[in-house]
């Protein structure tokens, strides 16, 4: 979507918002102003189109208070409305005038997101709408937003495609194009290498595959970054999930071609990061396989190693995802990071826990680090649920005949989960579980059916915020 500064020039529908009516004279006519008056309070907080000869003029009065996070939601919402309004009349572009500009056009930017790769008449599904006008004085703060926005609108794209097209080598390939794109540097290490390193979590859950694992490193370091020790973020990249010999059940396979949501947070991050040049040393690392019952599938009651040399009883199959990610934690352990943050669609039990409204967080990284990503998340809408990380969830771990076994029970799964994880760390470290909201069965507002790109736009204002 591409974002234009408006100008008395402008020839096209307008979309104002306003909460004194004395402030659309400027743009209404007599009459338009006389049917406004006349309706009241009755169409607040919601579109009002009007119509005078071809111009199309849409106003949204602003009545309640509201704090600045719920505000902004609102607008969010207000803009995928609009965007959906103006997409109905086949306009091609819309001007928004008044106050919360930059929420509406986010919001309307997101909306107004489709998947047509696969149809064969997708040229005839495009949505009109491929251009917003904003204020000079609210523009920049609209681009910044758009940054995130496109991070997140790339993230999707990655989940939407399935497998048959998105192997772990192809997102391998997707990395390495978004880092031409935005400029990042990106390495990807192959099957060869990762045995050379020992990965035997990653090695071990790409047992039944066909297609290699591949283990990617993107970098953000710009000139004069401010952190010493870079921010390192993990993303799982679980291309596709059967679950393995464990395998699921049909109608919860559908949709697992979504198992790599966390990998295509990180990178849909890290492609804004670069693209807005923050001043921060960022690092991404995604493992990545697919998880089939196939080959020399890895079987219940085997022990693998992983990298550290932690022996680990492989109790459950589709219980792979924190086996890929805990060689990517320990991988981590070179950078000697100021702080890890993984994001995977990891555990059932998290998003039966609180639904897709928000993600669930835990970690042991000191109090103010997960308070900032909580204010981050309600500042963004993807809000974070800080679980319990306390150390007697551990014992529910134990094996009789290994270091650790890889699932801890039908209690406190997303716990469990989240403490195996923190076995392979040393250094400071959030894990967050987003499995509830990173797929949508049906539109919920700008929260369009499908891959939902959650964490990227909750990162970058981490991160943003971070550099300011």
């Amino acid at each position: 979507m591409k974002v234009s500064t408006y100008s008395p020039n402008y020839n096209g529908p307008l979309a104002i918002v306003y909460k004194d009516a004395a402030s659309l004279t400027a743009h209404l006519g007599e009459a338009q102003l006389e049917r406004v008056e006349s309706l009241g309070d009755r169409f607040d907080e919601k579109w009002l189109e009007l119509q005078h000869g071809a111009q199309t003029t849409w106003i949204y009065k602003i009545k309640n208070d509201l704090d600045t996070n719920a505000r902004a939601e609102k607008m969010r919402q207000a803009g995928n409305s609009l965007c959906l309004k103006v997409n109905g009349i086949f306009a091609d572009r819309v001007a928004i005038l008044g106050p919360h500009a930059a929420e509406i056009s986010e919001g309307a930017i997101l909306g107004n997101y489709q998947f047509l790769k696969y149809f064969s008449d997708h040229h005839k599904r495009r949505n009109s709408l491929v251009q917003l006008f904003v204020e000079e004085s609210v523009q920049p703060e609209v681009e910044t937003l758009a940054v995130a926005t496109m991070g997140t609108i790339f993230a999707r794209d990655l989940v939407n495609t399935p497998v048959i097209d998105l192997t772990a080598t192809d997102l391998a390939k997707e990395a390495k194009e978004a880092g031409k794109r935005h400029g990042f540097s990106v390495e990807v290490l192959e099957k060869k290498q990762i045995e050379s390193l020992k990965m035997g979590g990653l090695l071990a859950v790409n047992y039944g595959s066909t297609e290699p694992p591949v283990f990617i490193i993107m970098e953000h370091k710009p000139e004069g970054a401010i952190n010493e020790k870079p921010l390192v973020l993990v993303g799982k990249g679980v291309v596709y999930d059967t679950g393995g010999l464990s395998l699921k059940p049909t109608n919860f396979m559908d949709d697992m071609k979504s198992d790599m949501g966390g990998a295509a947070a990180v990178l849909g991050t890290m492609s804004a990061v670069a693209e807005a040049n923050l001043p921060l040393h960022v690092i991404g690392l995604v493992p990545a396989t697919d998880n089939r019952p196939g080959g020399n599938a890895v079987t219940p009651g085997d022990v693998i190693t992983i990298s550290d040399g932690t022996t680990v009883e492989v109790m459950n199959t589709d219980a792979e995802g924190r086996l890929i990610l805990s060689d990517a934690l320990v991988y981590a352990k070179r950078y000697q990071p100021e702080l890890v943050i993984d994001l995977a669609t990891l555990t059932g039990a998290a998003a039966r826990a609180i639904g897709h409204y928000a993600i669930v967080g835990m970690g042991n990284a000191p109090r103010n680090e997960m308070e900032d990503l909580q204010n981050s998340g309600y500042a963004t809408h993807e809000r974070v649920v800080e679980f319990p990380f306390w150390d007697e969830y551990k014992e529910l771990l134990k094996s009789p005949i290994a270091d650790m076994k890889n699932i801890g029970g039908a209690e406190a799964g997303a716990i469990t989960a989240g403490k195996f994880l923190e076995h392979f760390t040393d250094y400071p470290y959030i894990h967050l579980d987003i499995a509830g909201p990173a797929f949508l069965k049906k539109r919920i507002g700008y929260r369009v059916e499908g891959g939902t790109g959650v964490g990227v736009r909750l990162l970058f204002d981490f991160i943003s915020k971070r550099a300011s």
